[in-house]
């Protein structure tokens, strides 16, 4: 405006070219210098000329366009999906599962937008979407878990159930074992193998359900330890089926259903609006569109 004005050296002139009215340029420019507190314009014999404030104004206006433009080039890219950037957490049993496969459709769908992944248990990937470190996060809680954290610490986030996920024992396949459910009661004088603090807490309250307290022998987050350690007969144990959905058991150990129905719950936690954010929009769409027995979880749900 103040350029075409400085090349045209009447206001007239420049509302001419620029398609806007003589009295609505005239207003723009009073407005400006309202805002600016000095004057941009000056009369002279033959139109008007730039004050030096005005020239001020003129020499940044090429720069001010150019940026202008490119914003609005990366915005356009950001809008069709053709680049930005979304961060992921999740945890551990989603890394060599869910995780992959999103990514790998997600990276063919989207070949411009660049993602990342950060493993992470709940609390951890909850509160980096919290502090902005990630967009999204795959959580999980159990039920009645007392620490939950999709609770106080997920308030003012957004979180979204997305399936359950069967919790399932490992236990040595041995010649008295029934193929059907076990009655957790019938392993309370076996050792067990326990997992995250926040799976150990579950599987001591599921036991206590049953009447009696697990002798908690061992205690890792490797879920393949897990395995090999039944293999070696050292204890059972009680996985989700995620957990076991990329797994090939070895000779000796068996998947059984606990005869009391019990469960995790998977979780999507996001900031509110972030999904008017078109690349971490169309991976919420996507997330949200898993079917759950696409990742192989009814197989290692062994009946």
């Amino acid at each position: 405006m103040i350029r075409a004005i400085a090349d045209r050296g009447s206001i007239t002139a420049a509302a001419a070219t620029l398609g806007y009215s003589q009295p609505a340029l005239s207003q723009t420019i009073k407005r400006l210098e309202e805002k600016l507190g000095m004057p941009v314009l000056t009369r002279v014999a033959r139109g008007v000329e730039l004050t030096e404030a005005g020239e001020v104004l003129a020499r940044h206006a090429a720069t001010v366009l150019r940026a202008m433009d490119s914003a609005a080039d990366e915005l356009g890219d950001l809008a069709g999906l053709r680049s930005g950037l979304v961060r992921i957490a999740a945890f551990p049993s989603a890394s060599s599962t869910l995780v992959p496969r999103l990514l790998g459709e997600m990276t063919k769908r989207l070949p411009g937008v660049r993602f990342s992944y950060l493993e992470a248990e709940p609390p951890e990937a909850v509160q980096a979407v919290r502090d902005h470190a990630a967009d999204l996060a795959l959580t999980f809680s159990y039920p009645g878990d007392p620490d939950d954290p999709h609770r106080a610490s997920a308030a003012g986030l957004v979180t979204v159930p997305l399936w359950q996920d069967d919790m399932l024992l490992v236990v040595p396949d041995a010649p008295g074992l029934a193929d059907g459910p076990i009655d957790l009661a019938g392993l309370a004088d076996a050792g067990w193998i326990a997992g995250c603090p926040r799976c150990r807490g579950h599987l001591v309250e599921l036991c206590a359900a049953s009447g009696f307290a697990p002798a908690l022998n061992y205690e890792t987050d490797n879920n393949q330890a897990v395995i090999a350690m039944v293999a070696a007969g050292l204890g059972v144990a009680l996985l989700p089926s995620l957990a076991l959905a990329t797994m090939a058991l070895p000779a000796g150990v068996a998947i059984r259903r606990p005869s009391q129905a019990d469960h995790r719950t998977v979780h999507l936690v996001t900031a509110q609006g972030s999904e008017r954010v078109p690349a971490i929009g169309a991976t919420i769409s996507a997330i949200q569109a898993l079917d759950a027995a696409c990742w192989g979880l009814e197989a290692a749900a062994a009946s």
